[in-house]
């Protein structure tokens, strides 16, 4: 897929839908939603980002997203509630390498929401739209040593652990080792067969 034609898409993020929840472009009317995550150190122990000082910040943060979108270069969602709009968490592509056809996605979800398999759904969801609508070969994700929840959810996705990259990454002061699993459009099909 070319470069131009995902921006093309990206620019009017297009809305997915799974059995409970609708994956939508991020607002800033989701400030309070999303830092009611964002602001807890629990959740931010394995990601690369620090707890959201204030829901100030966290709006300012989504008016950022917002003006990325316009541009097609961002990939992320807003995971939804269907019943009741609530946001609970963000999935996407965190970057896609366009010469290879290939992309890595990310998740992060409320704890509150953790354990009901939101997350998986919400993944399986995007991993489906890489293969389908962009016609991806390959999909990683990536996730911190220590991470069995996040390490999980990719299994679940019928992903194959491909090793770790010990201490690649120095995040918020420390050396972290970096675990990568990925899926190959035809493995996933056979996954998605399975099911």
């Amino acid at each position: 897929m070319k470069r131009e034609t995902v921006y093309k898409i990206f620019t009017r993020m297009p809305r997915l839908r799974t059995e409970r929840l609708t994956l939508r472009p991020m607002h800033t009317t989701d400030a309070y939603d999303m830092y009611e995550y964002a602001s807890r150190e629990d959740l931010t122990e394995y990601l690369l980002w620090s707890p959201h000082p204030s829901v100030t910040y966290t709006r300012d943060y989504l008016a950022y997203i917002e003006s990325r979108y316009a541009t097609g270069d961002f990939y992320d969602w807003a995971i939804t509630l269907t019943e009741n709009g609530k946001m609970i968490g963000t999935a996407g592509f965190t970057k896609i390498d366009f010469p290879h056809n290939s992309a890595e996605i990310g998740y992060v979800l409320n704890p509150e929401y953790h354990g009901m398999g939101i997350g998986t759904e919400a993944a399986e969801r995007i991993v489906e739209y890489g293969f389908s609508e962009l016609g991806l070969h390959r999909i990683e994700a990536r996730f911190m040593q220590g991470n069995a929840a996040s390490l999980h959810v990719m299994e679940k996705l019928g992903m194959t652990f491909e090793g770790y990259h010990r201490d690649s990454m120095l995040v918020k002061g420390q050396y972290r080792t970096i675990g990568i699993c990925s899926i190959l459009r035809d493995e996933y099909a056979a996954h998605s067969q399975g099911h």
